[in-house]
């Protein structure tokens, strides 16, 4: 080693991650001699759930593909979905404009210049059947990017559904409601820090009730990564904001294991292969850990970290922007790699307009062409059962074989 780096020494004194954390020139079983491999890492499927939620993984189910999508009046957007679902988008994700997230009305004076502009406008519960005509509500999932009017923008859905014919509890989806990180990260405003977490947290309770199949907060980390925060940031604030919203649902007289499971979370994916990566496998075993001996929940599901994820948006450029569709398919693969249960990829031109046409179906592409061309769907319970049985024959048990993921 001493004779390769005088020869050719490297190219800088120190190496780091964008989170500051010191890359070492080399690895060895020493820096893993402490590691116990079922209490740090565990299996697939197991706790603490750091190599993912699921035993199979993508070789049972692959990734949601949810395209966050919204401009103009509904009648745009509905367009949009059905463009994204004829290619293969398997969840529908809206993003609203900036009056609908502040709970104006499209004529107020505020909200002038920003009607339809960065999301769809859905004032009345007229806009929200129009932005489901022809979709069946029983048959996708929604994720709606809402915080504040969150149980506005809700009942406008639960209505819309009923007009179908289909009851609430038969709905999939996500709401974002996640009001604590308004204050942080997005500054979207609307009420003061108490009353907003009371909001917050009534959804989750009428969720805990009512729609079983429906997450009632998404505990963002990608607004405050967005915003300027490293990997290691992104996670702090994530993983409080969720502890707030566990402890005040308590307070409701609510049992852990009555609204945990349902709980998920969303996060930013940089250009930083590895350390985005580990933060995603690292989550999933701090959530499980802070679940487990914090919170003591004893339902498995509820010390899962299920999420989604975003390329990052602020890693774009306006320059040379056909460079962005490499930038973005190294971030969804590291998001795939790290387990995530549902994605959005970015369009190369989201630093210049709303996305094209093209650039949107270039987005999707992306994520089709890392599920069903590199292979990476295959992993899974093979390498996790030769695993087992070599931790059992060293234990002096028999293996045990694949656990279903239920």
């Amino acid at each position: 080693m001493a004779d390769w780096l005088c020869r050719m020494p490297e190219r800088q004194e120190v190496f780091t991650t964008p989170s500051g954390i010191p890359i070492k020139r080399l690895y060895t079983p020493e820096d893993v001699k402490d590691l116990d491999y079922l209490r740090d890492l565990g299996f697939p499927g197991e706790y603490p759930f750091t190599r993912g939620i699921h035993a199979t993984m993508y070789r049972g189910r692959l990734w949601t593909m949810r395209q966050f999508s919204g401009y103009g009046l509904p009648e745009d957007t509905n367009k949009r979905w059905k463009y994204l679902v004829a290619h293969g988008e398997t969840g529908l994700s809206t993003a609203f404009d900036y009056p609908t997230i502040m709970g104006l009305d499209p004529y107020h004076p505020m909200a002038r210049g920003e009607v339809g502009v960065c999301g769809v406008s859905v004032p009345t519960l007229r806009d929200m059947e129009i932005l489901f005509d022809g979709i069946s509500m029983d048959q996708v999932t929604t994720s709606m990017t809402i915080n504040h009017p969150t149980t506005v923008l809700l009942a406008f859905y639960i209505a819309t559904a009923e007009k179908q014919g289909v009851s609430q509890e038969k709905l999939g989806g996500t709401v974002q409601n996640n009001n604590l990180k308004e204050f942080h990260a997005q500054k979207l405003c609307v009420f003061p820090p108490e009353a907003a977490l009371k909001l917050s947290v009534d959804v989750i309770e009428y969720c805990a009730k009512y729609m079983p199949r429906w997450n009632p907060i998404s505990i963002s980390g990608c607004h405050v990564r967005e915003a300027g925060a490293t990997a290691v940031q992104e996670l702090a604030f994530t993983i409080y904001d969720g502890i707030v919203y566990v402890e005040e649902t308590l307070k409701r007289g609510l049992k852990v294991d009555d609204f945990a499971p349902r709980l998920s979370f969303f996060f930013a994916l940089h250009n930083n292969f590895f350390e985005e990566i580990a933060k995603l496998r690292a989550v999933r075993r701090l959530w499980a850990r802070i679940m487990k001996e914090r919170f003591h929940a004893k339902n498995p599901r509820s010390m899962w970290c299920r999420f989604h994820v975003q390329t990052s948006g602020c890693t774009l450029t306006a320059q040379q922007p056909l460079n962005n569709i490499v930038r973005v398919a190294i971030q969804a693969l590291a998001a795939v790699l790290g387990g995530c249960q549902s994605l959005h990829t970015n369009s190369y031109d989201e630093a210049l307009r709303l996305p094209s046409w093209q650039a949107v179906a270039i987005a999707l592409r992306t994520q089709q062409i890392i599920a069903y061309e590199t292979g990476w769907r295959h992993c899974g319970p093979a390498w996790w059962f030769l695993l087992r049985r070599v931790v059992d024959e060293r234990n002096g048990r028999e293996g045990h074989g694949v656990h279903s993921e239920d």
